[in-house]
């Protein structure tokens, strides 16, 4: 499927069928965009969320897309996501929060990590992405 011009996000038949991303970004003639990992800090620094995974990957989204946008793009550029969380079982509640800004019909590709710790202790999970720009 494509997003659009010089973006294919493509899951071959011959591979498992992905559960809410991609498993292929083919990005021709594009300006790629990388965004360091977004935590739950809003504007002025503050965590967004104590203890709250849902809330901190609202927040995380909420810093992705000004970022993209900052650029002069969209969620609907964005070609991969990166996240790294404390707790694996929470997967279900990040692709809530996620489908909220992404196109469900064409996922981008996507990997998930389970980590021992991020850079500070109160933090629960961490998202970077790459967009395509035109």
């Amino acid at each position: 499927m494509s997003s659009d011009a010089g973006v294919s996000l493509l899951s071959p038949k011959s591979m498992h069928e992905p559960r809410g991303y991609s498993h292929v970004a083919k990005v021709a003639s594009k300006t790629l965009l990388f965004i360091a990992g977004q935590v739950a800090l809003d504007a002025s620094g503050n965590l967004i969320g104590p203890g709250d995974f849902r809330a901190q990957t609202q927040q995380c989204f909420e810093n992705l897309q000004a970022a993209v946008e900052a650029a002069g793009g969209s969620f609907r550029n964005i070609v991969k996501l990166n996240v790294y969380v404390l707790d694996i079982a929470k997967l279900p509640d990040y692709r809530e929060v996620r489908d909220r800004y992404v196109d469900v019909n064409g996922p981008p590709a996507s990997t998930a990590f389970q980590v021992a710790a991020l850079f500070r202790t109160e933090f629960m999970i961490e998202i970077e992405a790459v967009a395509a720009l035109p």
